[in-house]
């Protein structure tokens, strides 16, 4: 996999975001100034809505300064997962503007339209202001998007495509004052129209796609297909159930179930969960971590019998049934295995209390037959220090 993006520190990140917001944020502003200012005196109503689309910029710009601080702050008590979605939101506040700049500016040029003698006749110097925005509105988001990917930054994506949609408008622009000065006057108004339902259109996709992450939507299924084939790739996995995925601005989180063979150790278990969780994010670079819930059985359809005693509960049912054993007295160990709705065991003894095969076998049979007096337990199995099981 090529991929040149990378996860930086929260302070590193948030330098970063508001170095690249600073410089868009000075070049926006000498470019609307000298897009309103040139769409006055060359009287193109197009180059100076694409002036304001311009000027909007700047708030954006503000919000993205402000959630970039705000969203590298370090998990705390009450984030525990970060404030990365505060991004989220503060994308969301950045459609909202494109989503109102597109309106306004398309409800005057379209009144415009209706009212042929508000018309503007733009002169030629207009197309000069047009082509010097497509220019350094191209280079801004050539500039943004390279570091937003880097980063990893939807909030940063978000504002190069603010910057990419000003391109286009600028290129609207460029078309319909030429028109105009050919002699259609209405297409300096109309370039405005279609300025604004570019801006529009970008904002109401950004609040779209924020308000999706911010309700917990999962990643794409063809992504999340992906992730179960690595999953199900790793040694030790049977199967796996209950995968879920969620965007956090511009990394996603995974929580999944597997199966793993049903009397493996807890250590075992849980080196396979890890080999998982590095198998996921090793392989899906926006994937930053993966909670692990280990199975011994398929719960998904055969949900564990939570009504089977505690260890402690069923200990001292046990002991109670071991009474008239005196060699249980000296139990090593006692390993309970919660499957198929029963209680399995693993009693561990020394070898001293059964010195010989004959006298190893009659216990382990005294053993099995005590404790199945119990309906929840299932198979009994002996183990003597030194010997197999009997």
């Amino acid at each position: 996999m090529n991929d040149t993006s990378e996860l930086l520190p929260g302070k590193s990140r948030e330098r970063t975001m508001r170095r690249v917001t600073l410089t868009a944020a000075f070049i926006n502003l000498m470019l609307s100034a000298a897009q309103i200012v040139g769409g006055v005196f060359t009287q193109s109503q197009a180059l100076i809505a694409d002036g304001m689309h311009t000027l909007s910029d700047l708030m954006s710009d503000g919000v993205v300064l402000l959630a970039g601080r705000q969203a590298n702050v370090a998990p705390d008590s009450e984030h525990p997962y970060g404030h990365a979605r505060i991004e989220t939101l503060a994308t969301v506040v950045v459609g909202l503007l494109l989503l109102g700049v597109g309106i306004g500016i398309g409800v005057d040029a379209g009144q415009r339209l209706f009212e042929p003698e508000r018309l503007l006749s733009p002169e030629p110097l207009a197309l000069g202001f047009a082509v010097l925005a497509i220019v350094f509105k191209e280079g801004l988001y050539q500039y943004t998007i390279r570091v937003a990917r880097r980063i990893r930054s939807n909030l940063l994506k978000a504002n190069a495509w603010h910057h990419r949609s000003d391109v286009v408008s600028s290129i609207v622009v460029l078309v319909g004052v030429g028109g105009t000065l050919a002699g259609l006057p209405y297409l300096d108004a109309v370039a405005a129209v279609l300025v604004a339902a570019l801006i529009a259109h970008m904002g109401g996709k950004l609040i779209w796609d924020s308000a999706r992450e911010l309700i917990d939507t999962g990643l794409a299924e063809e992504r999340v297909e992906h992730i179960r084939q690595t999953i199900l790739a790793v040694e030790g996995v049977k199967n796996l159930h209950m995968l879920r995925t969620r965007r956090m601005a511009g990394t996603a989180l995974a929580d999944v179930h597997i199966q793993v063979p049903s009397r493996v150790s807890i250590s075992e278990g849980h080196q396979i969960s890890e080999r998982v969780r590095l198998a996921v994010t090793d392989a899906f670079e926006e994937v930053t971590d993966v909670t692990v819930h280990i199975d011994p059985e398929d719960d998904e359809h055969n949900p564990p019998a939570l009504d089977l005693p505690t260890r402690t509960h069923l200990l001292s049912r046990l002991q109670g049934q071991w009474a008239e054993i005196s060699e249980t007295r000296q139990l090593e160990n006692v390993v309970l295995h919660y499957l198929g709705g029963q209680v399995h065991l693993e009693l561990y003894l020394p070898q001293s209390v059964a010195p010989d095969v004959e006298a190893a076998s009659n216990l382990s049979a005294r053993l099995r037959e005590a404790s199945k007096q119990l309906a929840e337990v299932g198979e009994v199995v002996v183990y003597f220090r030194g010997n197999g099981p009997r």
